[in-house]
């Protein structure tokens, strides 16, 4: 079975507001427990968390052991202030401040570094981000003091020039990656940066009645180009299914995203579960404090 390199464990795949309410007095472990028992039914024992800003990930790696489960955390996420991702994660508004938050992960044990680079897909509207991309140079120099620091990084980031940037930039992985072009996944190859789709969220939420279909339905078929594409290219590709976001259940959503692979890339290919495999291996090689 594969791993989940992309989830939330503070998120409960149906009611964000909720979930935070479950840990506004501290972390209720109790919920903690609940989403390792799923994982442990459904034979998952590695789980890559995108971190929270409640300590709700910190306090999971303590516990996942008694799962048999390797768990992977950066604490929380980073972002720019007034931009996107205040959702899972601490703000920054200059340099000497993200250097700060970056000890502070080492400080508390962090495995990486998570930044965050654009905003999200806006679900209303196919091919929109809901925001402006940081530039460049700030993307390069937060890589860049991450892995002064030891860490490897993981990049949220949306939009083809984005996800160029943050290749170019060093980032390890590309988390969700829409609405890339070809010479973002040439970009992505080269600089041998792991991709993490996470197209389930998407396709999960067709028929859900939450946004238009008909706009579901485009953003699922650019999606599926763009990930044969770049398996293609030669982007490696892994699977991380973005657990407890809206309807992707934990311990369900990976199963979900390999449906989904197995959709656009065939069932029954020895060669695509390999190449997916070898990229969880290299996020598991990458993606741990030294």
């Amino acid at each position: 079975m594969f791993g989940e390199n992309h989830a939330h464990i503070f998120m409960n795949g149906l009611n964000y507001r909720a979930a935070v309410n479950c840990h506004k007095s501290g972390v209720d472990t109790d919920v903690i427990h609940k989403h390792f028992r799923t994982y442990q039914e459904k034979g998952v024992s590695f789980v890559r968390d995108g971190g929270d800003a409640l300590g709700v990930s910190e306090k999971a790696r303590e516990i996942a052991p008694q799962y048999g489960i390797t768990y992977r955390t950066p604490v929380f996420a980073i972002h720019k202030k007034g931009h996107y991702g205040g959702i899972v994660g601490r703000p920054f508004e200059n340099m000497k401040e993200y250097a700060d938050l970056v000890k502070e992960v080492r400080k508390r044990g962090g495995d990486f570094i998570k930044i965050m680079t654009t905003g999200i897909m806006n679900f209303d509207m196919d091919g929109s981000v809901t925001e402006e991309p940081l530039r460049f140079d700030e993307v390069k120099e937060m890589v860049h003091i991450a892995h002064e620091e030891g860490f490897s990084v993981m990049a949220h980031t949306n939009g083809a020039r984005a996800v160029r940037e943050a290749a170019l930039a060093g980032a390890d992985s590309i988390e969700h990656g829409n609405y890339v072009d070809e010479e973002a996944m040439w970009a992505m190859k080269e600089h041998k940066t792991v991709w993490v789709p996470t197209i389930t969220v998407v396709k999960n939420m067709i028929g859900c009645g939450r946004f238009s279909d008909e706009v579901l339905e485009k953003i699922w078929e650019t999606g599926s180009r763009n990930i044969q594409m770049g398996y293609e290219i030669g982007v490696q590709l892994a699977l991380g299914s973005d657990a407890g976001a809206y309807l992707v259940p934990h311990g369900q959503g990976i199963k979900d995203e390999w449906e989904c692979f197995q959709e656009i890339l065939g069932k029954n290919n020895k060669e695509v579960t390999e190449m997916l495999l070898e990229g969880e291996r290299k996020i598991q090689e990458k993606f741990i404090r030294r």
